[in-house]
């Protein structure tokens, strides 16, 4: 899972990265600090890895992770050549989701690009500049195919027709909707790598005493989001704790959470939202020599979960042997498990599910 981080300058946005990531990237009160990407990658803990580990006395834990990009701040008109100009957003064509980082705090002493802190006046510059960039790529990509298209060459035409629909939704001012193109069609523009197809998810970043109260700026974004983005996510978090909380080790960290009154970090919350924006699941294969967990997109099957851990397991895949994690731990291990019934065995057919405890028998 990569996900790219994305905001206005001085809105704590390299802040937030560096506490995520346990980073040092800069992070200074003046605009555009970041000029080159700062790229990071975070495990995913779960709790459920540290208990299969433990119970396989395992040799070696292996768990997924997250990959964070910081790109320089955007500003008013960047496709324009403003700032440092939309170029940057090309360093998150690849990421699989957008991190909006939105200042909903005020301090003097930290320059607002804008002159003001507006959080909906910040969320409509984002995304106006990631309307542009998108249209500037698709607008070279359709006078690339427009001639080939017209002399009767069917993919181009189809990508020509598909590319035309969607830079006429963003001309209206919108994301693309994918909703409104056929399977085909979405595939072919999840190809283009465009930064308004890609799943958002909102971080207002608000004053660490104002992490568990009502924030005017938080509540005006948030009714700008549920109005115009149904459905959208808005994390509030706090930059400034999210640093600290970078400083602690497990079980201050636990402590420090609770005298807060939060019931998880600001990275778990980002992690669990991504999962569920990217429809993402994790399932296990575990043993003496190693326990690992895998992310997978939702209804992947059995084949194409083991195409995950090497081409030659989906190539030669035979069948799957199934553990619910709860079982297996309510049996102790794995020989119990398959005493009491708790284990499956699946075909091809069968669809991996979140937290299956996985043995692929394959033969190439």
């Amino acid at each position: 899972m990569k996900i790219g981080l994305v905001g206005l300058p001085n809105v704590g946005k390299s802040t937030l990265f560096n506490a995520l990531t346990k980073s040092n990237a800069q992070a200074e009160n003046y605009p555009f600090c970041t000029i080159d990407p700062n790229i990071g990658i975070v495990v995913v803990p779960d709790k459920r890895l540290d208990v299969l580990s433990d119970m396989y006395d395992t040799l070696k834990k292996v768990p997924t992770a997250v990959e964070f990009v910081d790109i320089a701040g955007i500003v008013k008109n960047a496709g324009k050549g403003e700032g440092l100009g939309n170029q940057f957003l090309s360093h998150i064509r690849n990421v699989n989701a957008i991190l909006e980082i939105i200042r909903c705090f005020d301090d003097d002493n930290i320059t607002h690009v804008d002159g003001s802190v507006d959080p909906v006046r910040d969320v409509e510059t984002i995304h106006y500049e990631l309307i542009f960039s998108d249209l500037e790529m698709i607008e070279k990509r359709m006078r690339a195919v427009e001639k080939t298209a017209a002399h009767g060459n069917k993919e181009d035409k189809f990508l020509f027709d598909t590319l035309k629909s969607a830079k006429e939704q963003l001309l209206s001012g919108s994301f693309i909707r994918m909703s409104e193109f056929t399977q085909e069609e979405q595939d072919l523009l999840n190809n283009q790598n465009l930064l308004t197809t890609k799943p958002v998810l909102y971080a207002a970043n608000v004053k660490e005493e104002e992490i568990n109260s009502s924030n005017p700026y938080a509540e005006a974004l948030r009714k700008y989001l549920s109005e115009n983005y149904p459905g959208s996510q808005m994390l509030i978090i706090s930059a400034k704790i999210e640093a600290e909380i970078a400083q602690l080790e497990d079980e201050e960290r636990a402590m420090f959470l609770e005298e807060l009154g939060l019931s998880e970090s600001g990275l778990d919350k980002v992690i669990q939202c991504g999962y569920e924006k990217l429809n993402l699941i994790t399932y296990f294969t575990a043993g003496k020599k190693e326990c690992k967990a895998w992310q997978i997109e939702r209804g992947t099957k059995a084949p194409q979960a083991a195409g995950k851990i090497h081409s030659d397991f989906e190539r030669g895949f035979i069948r799957a042997e199934v553990t619910k994690y709860e079982k297996l731990v309510e049996a102790g291990n794995d020989v119990k498990a398959k005493e009491m019934a708790y284990t499956r065995v699946e075909g091809k057919d069968y669809i991996i599910q979140d937290g299956d405890v996985v043995y692929f028998r394959f033969n190439v």
